[in-house]
Formats: C-alpha cells, structure tokens, sequence
C-alpha cells in the first residue's frame, strides 16, 4: 500500500501490526480495521461489472484519484461486507460533483462531515439500519459504509486533522455517517422523488453537521412539533445564519411524520412552515455576521423584521428515518454545499 493504500506492503497479519503500520504512516481513524489483503481485495471487486483502476472520481484537497480499486482497499480496511461496494462507489461519485463543493467540506474549520443516506431496495437488501436507532452503532452495513467514505475523504483525498482537514473541533461522525430512508413508514414519496431520481436504489450525499434531536411526545397537532423543531434551527451559531443558499436536513421519526399527514400536511407544508417560523430578527443578525452571504431581498428588509435562517422553503430537505419515540432531527448544513442524490450505479 501506497499513500492512498494501493501498493502492496509486507507486513504481519496480527491485528496489533497492522494497527501500528497505519499509525505510523498516517493512516486510518485510531481504531482497528480489517486487512485489505489482495484476495479480499479481489472478492470485494467481484461485485463490480467495471474496470478496477478507472479511475472514479478525483477527491481533493490531495486530488487524489480514487479508482474502483482505492474505494474497494478502503472498503476492506473499514470491515465492509462485499456488496455494499456499489453503494460506496455511488457515494464517491456524489462527493466529487461541483455543488457540493468537498474542497471546501474537507478544508473547512467547521466540524462538518459528509452523510451517507442510502434509500429503496438497497437499504432492504443490503441490510441497513432505517428504524431505531438509525443514526447509531449496531448495524454493519451502516457503520462500515460510513466509515469506509471517511477513510476515503482522508486516504485519497488527504484530509487528516491538521493536514487538509481544518476542523477545530471536529464531530463524532467524522468516523462514520450513514443512515437508510425509512421509506416504509412514511406517510410520502420516498425522498430521492424530491430531487427527481426515481431509481430502485439511490444515494444522497448531505455534507452537515451532528444531528440535533427535537423531542415532541405531547403535540396532537403538527404546528406543535414543528414549532419546535423551528427553534433548533434558530440559532445564530449555526452556518445556515450567515449563509441564505445552506439547506437543512428534518429527519422525522414516523410518528412525527404521520402526525403531520393525517393533519393533511404534506412534505412541501413542512417545508413552508418551517422557512416561515425558523426565524430571528433582521438586527440581531445582521449584528452577528460581517458580511452575510445572503440572498438580495434579505438584505434589504427592516431591522425589526424576521429574517429566515435559509433563503428558500425548498432548502428544507425532509424525509424519515428512525422507529417510535417521538424523537427528530435537524442537521444543519456547513452552509456553502448542496447535497446531490445519485441513481446507485451512476
């Protein structure tokens, strides 16, 4: 293995050597991994109809290449089961697209990482995690896949702290960040249909950061549970204040999400309701940001009027994941990135 882990080297296959192989080259996330040896190297290709070394997408700061082959060594290392290799292969191919700017992502002091959600009969077959506990450990598939990317963002794409990667924090899902769509408990459209991808299985790629749970077990009425949700997304110490084009991802529990569609709600009346009373005062953000990277008519509004903390109702990306509990989320973005949602495969 090489730089980005694609050279061969010699090396005792205990654990314990492998572990301190990667620490002293820089490698990995501190935790122990799986050897990507070339035979399971090779099995993990076998899933793939495709030219091993085509290279398929190049992932800065480093811009390095990251060819089938790269993806498959970091899948290995991460414990990936084998067919979930198309998944992560989709994911790369999301990271590099312009809008959602990894440049910037990776380099950035914010503690943002890129989260993986994988949706349809991918999620089913594949066995990811949608329901309880969907954000957390427990599930193979999601956790390997999650850190698998993270291994790539750093491997390929040399963004270790310090070294391509600025955050000055950083975030818990800077090791691993992957969900599934709980598109059998939602009461709409599965959420790829948003973004006009109508494929069996799809990706989207939402660069973010951790979740922020909203916990409403007592409204009857959706205007209850999304009046609070409203004031988790406002805040002044979020990205999305300073930057008006940032979406927000509303991961809702089921039961949030049936609440709202037996009240007639549908996605786009979530989205609407949320750009109306997520706001704060003109004045006190203007105060806060020097300049802000707003839309035009927000700079042009009154000191007294309320100012939205994302320029349009369509920057409110919703869909459900999780079981019951009456517990949401709002990720809110680094603010200059757009998420991308793929066909699997493409």
């Amino acid at each position: 293995m090489s730089d980005t882990l694609q050279e061969w080297i010699d090396v005792d296959d205990s654990a314990e050597a492998l572990l301190e192989l990667l620490e002293q080259r820089g490698w990995g996330d501190g935790l122990p991994v799986v050897a990507p040896t070339p035979e399971r190297v090779d099995r993990m290709l076998q899933t793939l109809d495709a030219d091993p070394d085509e290279t398929v997408a190049v992932l800065p700061p480093r811009n390095g290449a990251a060819t089938r082959r790269a993806i498959a060594v970091n899948a290995v290392l991460a414990g990936c089961p084998p067919e979930v290799l198309p998944v992560i292969v989709t994911a790369v191919r999301a990271l590099a697209r312009p809008e959602l700017n990894l440049e910037g992502v990776q380099a950035t002091t914010h503690p943002v990482a890129p989260l993986v959600i994988v949706h349809g009969r991918a999620a089913d077959d594949l066995g990811f995690n949608a329901r309880l506990g969907a954000f957390g450990p427990g599930w193979r598939a999601n956790a390997t896949v999650g850190r698998a990317v993270r291994f790539l963002l750093m491997h390929v794409g040399g963004a270790r702290p310090g070294a391509g990667d600025g955050s000055t924090q950083g975030q818990p899902s800077k090791y691993t960040f992957c969900i599934a769509e709980n598109a059998a408990d939602s009461p709409w459209p599965p959420y790829p249909w948003t973004m006009d991808v109508t494929a069996d299985s799809a990706i989207t790629v939402a660069c973010t950061e951790n979740p922020h749970n909203v916990h409403d077990m007592w409204s009857r009425e959706p205007a209850g549970i999304f009046e609070k949700m409203a004031t988790v997304v406002a805040q002044l110490g979020s990205n999305n204040a300073p930057v008006s084009s940032a979406e927000i991802f509303v991961v809702l529990c089921p039961e949030h999400a049936v609440t709202a569609a037996e009240a007639g709600w549908s996605r786009d009346d979530v989205q609407r309701f949320l750009f109306e009373r997520a706001r704060l005062p003109a004045r006190e953000m203007r105060s806060a940001f020097d300049p802000p990277l707003w839309e035009p008519w927000m700079h042009a509004v009154a000191d007294d009027a309320l100012l939205p903390l994302t320029g349009q109702p369509d920057n409110y990306r919703v869909l459900v994941a999780g079981g019951p509990g009456k517990h949401s989320s709002v990720l809110l973005s680094w603010g200059v990135t757009k998420s991308v949602t793929l066909p699997m495969g493409a």
